[in-house]
């Protein structure tokens, strides 16, 4: 089964930054505002409201792409 990649073309902020936030929300159980803080405390100001956007868009894909096996 072919999967399709993640694009995070004309996206604020880069795709790094984007994953980890996915990341952060779906395997520590965080809230969007505690991954906000998270970042905030690192001095990246992402609104708790883009992060519920990425995680709602990039959520699925990222959660069938780590049940293959890949990082």
């Amino acid at each position: 089964m072919a999967t399709k990649s993640i694009s995070y073309q004309h996206h604020r902020f880069p795709s790094v930054i984007i994953s980890h936030a996915v990341w952060l929300y779906h395997r520590c159980r965080l809230s969007f505002r505690e991954v906000e803080e998270v970042f905030t405390d690192h001095g990246i100001i992402i609104p708790y409201e883009s992060i519920r956007r990425w995680c709602l868009k990039f959520g699925p894909a990222d959660s069938r792409r780590s049940r293959w096996g890949y990082p």
